[in-house]
């Protein structure tokens, strides 16, 4: 939910981190691709330091709160839980901040999250001259 209890949905969604704290594992070149369906919401990761990860919570008024676990690319396994503010940029992407502490090993600390804005398919085609 957003400021003033607009629902949003993560459906569809792809997102890349902008910010990453200290102890976190996930980067710029870490891509999210969110799945929701009603208030349960999911994403598969990777990229950066991550090999593959999945997320998996559900969406309330208070926020986003999940559970993620992640292999890195030194084959570690390794785990956690976050909640997240939801808000939407001046140009309509949509916005999470991120505070997660790990269950694995010692750590927490706060990602910021923005949608990856996608090109419309016909955008990305030349056209001949």
């Amino acid at each position: 939910m957003l400021p003033m209890g607009k629902p949003v949905s993560l459906d569809g969604i792809q997102m890349c981190v902008v910010e990453t704290a200290e102890g976190g594992e996930v980067n710029s070149e870490t891509i999210f691709r969110f799945v929701q369906n009603g208030a349960v919401v999911s994403a598969q990761y990777a990229g950066g330091k991550v090999k593959l990860g999945y997320l998996v919570g559900t969406m309330t008024e208070e926020g986003l709160h999940f559970r993620y676990a992640q292999v890195d690319t030194e084959g570690r396994l390794d785990g956690g839980y976050s909640t997240c503010e939801i808000s939407r940029l001046p140009d309509g992407r949509i916005r999470l901040l991120e505070h997660f502490q790990w269950a694995s090993r010692e750590g927490m600390g706060t990602n910021v999250f923005e949608e990856i804005a996608v090109q419309p398919a016909s955008a990305a085609i030349e056209k001949p001259a």
